[in-house]
């Protein structure tokens, strides 16, 4: 590839630049950002690429677009760059969640435009492009979206692509992935910004001081709550069926657990206890994690 255009450089888009100059993608790159605080940072980072305020010229030379904004700005970016796309142009973007946005895509795009959706699962509590590292994506999965009509070649290009920055690629359908993601990421995320919420609430209403006394699990709670407050709402409500659902089947157990508790069944609490262990046993044996006490803590 020749030319690549990143649209919002925070803590995905700059580590995407810095894999794709590591790695020897493209030519150039060129780095589409709204934030002026980001753009300042950019430059002072002197990170390899071109700050562009307008996309007519750019985009009838770009090879990949790539979108790493919150899914609530798709819909604004596709109406500014729709009359200078190209059906040759592979379109992309490194969002969370997928139905909704393909829907959206697919109502806003001009016709004879084809995207390609990815989704990356990589990230941190952190944003902005300071935050951004060259190997975010080394050894991470990578989904890509496959629908009837998805452009076969445009495919296995973002394959081949996200091969090369160190990923391993699997293809689903949108459906399967908002499905999958509900559980692995969105409920996660959603417990941790409940439980820190519980916590502080827990605070006022009992006047103790607790957060200084933070054991590690509300602490490891916590830096999954750090995480970009625009971009979860976007996935919240863009998965807000799956995302229900889930909620709904997290509360059958919890109630579950309160039962045992309250009943003091140690057969059923222990039988609970031993089996979700077994869940970090195959986490660790698929290579998702490593084999460390407290997270790899030093």
């Amino acid at each position: 590839m020749k030319n690549i255009l990143i649209i919002g450089c925070g803590l995905i888009g700059s580590s995407l630049l810095r894999s794709i100059v590591v790695k020897k993608i493209a030519k150039k790159i060129f780095v589409y950002e709204k934030s002026k605080s980001n753009i300042i940072k950019i430059k002072k980072l002197k990170l390899p690429c071109e700050v562009i305020s307008d996309f007519k010229k750019i985009i009838p030379n770009v090879d990949l677009i790539i979108f790493c904004t919150p899914l609530s700005e798709y819909e604004k970016i596709i109406l500014k760059i729709n009359k200078y796309l190209l059906p040759k142009t592979i379109i992309t973007d490194v969002g969370s969640s997928k139905e909704k946005s393909m829907e959206l895509i697919k109502k806003k795009l001009k016709k004879g435009i084809f995207w390609t959706s990815s989704h990356p699962i990589a990230g941190s509590e952190v944003s902005g492009p300071e935050h951004g590292v060259k190997n975010l994506f080394h050894n991470k999965w990578c989904i890509l979206i496959k629908e009837r009509n998805t452009n076969e070649k445009h495919l296995r290009a973002l394959s081949k692509f996200w091969k090369k920055i160190g990923s391993r690629v699997a293809i689903m359908d949108s459906k399967k992935h908002d499905t999958v993601f509900s559980m692995t990421s969105h409920l996660p995320h959603l417990i941790a910004y409940n439980l820190v919420k519980t916590a502080t609430d827990f605070e006022k209403q009992k006047k103790y001081e607790l957060i200084k006394f933070s054991a590690g699990g509300l602490r490891d709670f916590s830096r999954i709550a750090a995480s970009n407050e625009i971009m979860w709402r976007d996935i919240f409500f863009n998965n807000q069926k799956n995302i229900s659902e889930v909620i709904d089947l997290f509360i059958k157990n919890l109630l579950s657990f309160k039962k045992d508790i309250q009943s003091k069944n140690n057969k059923s609490i222990i039988k609970k206890l031993i089996n979700t262990k077994k869940v970090r046993k195959k986490i660790i044996k698929l290579k998702q994690d490593i084999n460390k006490p407290d997270f790899g803590r030093s």
